[in-house]
């Protein structure tokens, strides 16, 4: 698999996504009081919440998935490495919550779906969520709407009516152009179009017991004639109340996939792209990229994953303790 040493998640953020990212922080002490909210209110009870309801992922704990994360980590230069859980779940389904403390989770009814490369590109999808901060922007949001309708309840609804309605909104649509992004990083970490698309293929309708019937050609297809109802502004309409059911109040959060589909091939096929597979992209200073023999059938090795190294650790610490309690001379 392709590596990316040191590269930034601005080499492959879709624009749309930066723009509403950068409205989101331009709010005056935005990152501080994001950071604070997601540590108290969503990192620790979450991460509390999968260690005592799902399955914690490790070298010897589903230990084909947490070497592709291993590689994924590498191959993305993300840092730090999240936990990961399996929850049992009959929805096909994955997500990561939390920054500080971040928390990846995917479930059973995915894992019986996809194959393993299908499942490197999963992973590579949410930890582009992870590097692009996209956890902490979302859950600020909620926070932020929250706090609308709270404005909303003490002035009889009027300002609900005036700004959560735009805020709910303008959330949302940034919330899908994220999913944009995370599939270009999926993308930049297989290296493989088809893949990528045949997972997308899987999570909108694939069925374990009817996976040979069906056709990656058929989908791109599809994708194709969905694009082209834009040509009818009625349908360019519809597909705006599809995404925004208002009088519902119902939001979706993710772009359709054959949408997804149409956006991933033609960023595969542009100048950014490939300047990026030569090595041509944008780089953030170092901060611990983890370092892993690309090896699905062995145990991953990096600093502080072997009982040496936390032996090495364990008397460098003890070392320092007794340097602190020698008398001075």
């Amino acid at each position: 698999m392709p590596s990316y040493p040191g590269i930034s998640s601005e080499a492959f953020r879709h624009p749309l996504d930066r723009e509403a990212e950068q409205a989101l922080r331009s709010l005056p002490g935005f990152d501080l009081v994001a950071r604070k909210f997601l540590e108290v209110a969503v990192d620790r009870p979450q991460y509390l919440y999968h260690m005592g309801n799902s399955v914690q992922v490790g070298p010897r704990q589903y230990a084909s998935l947490h070497q592709l994360l291993r590689e994924c980590l590498r191959d993305l230069d993300v840092f730090p490495e999240p936990a990961l859980f399996v929850s049992q779940s009959y929805q096909v389904n994955a997500f990561t919550i939390g920054q500080e403390q971040p928390t990846l989770v995917l479930t059973t009814a995915l894992l019986e779906l996809l194959n393993e490369a299908e499942l490197r590109v999963v992973l590579a999808h949410e930890l582009g969520h992870l590097k692009c901060g996209h956890s902490t922007l979302t859950q600020m949001a909620i926070w932020t709407l929250y706090a609308a309708s709270m404005v909303g309840q003490m002035t009889m609804g009027l300002s609900n009516m005036l700004i959560s309605n735009a805020l709910v909104m303008a959330f949302y649509e940034w919330k899908r152009k994220a999913e944009l992004s995370a599939d270009r990083a999926a993308l930049i970490a297989t290296d493989d179009l088809d893949t990528v698309l045949m997972t997308m293929v899987k999570v909108a309708g694939g069925s374990p017991k009817h996976l040979q019937e069906l056709s990656l050609a058929e989908f791109k297809k599809q994708a194709r004639d969905y694009q082209s109802l834009d040509a009818d502004a009625m349908n360019q309409a519809y597909k705006f109340f599809l995404y925004n059911n208002l009088p519902q109040g119902m939001y979706s959060s993710h772009p359709f996939p054959v949408e997804r589909a149409s956006y991933l091939q033609d960023w595969a096929t542009s100048a950014e792209y490939q300047a990026i597979r030569r090595g041509d992209y944008q780089r953030d200073v170092a901060q611990g990229a983890v370092n892993v023999t690309a090896n699905a059938t062995t145990t991953a090795r990096s600093p502080g994953n072997t009982e040496a190294d936390r032996l090495r650790q364990q008397i460098e610490d003890l070392q320092r303790e007794l340097d602190r309690l020698r008398p001075a001379r």
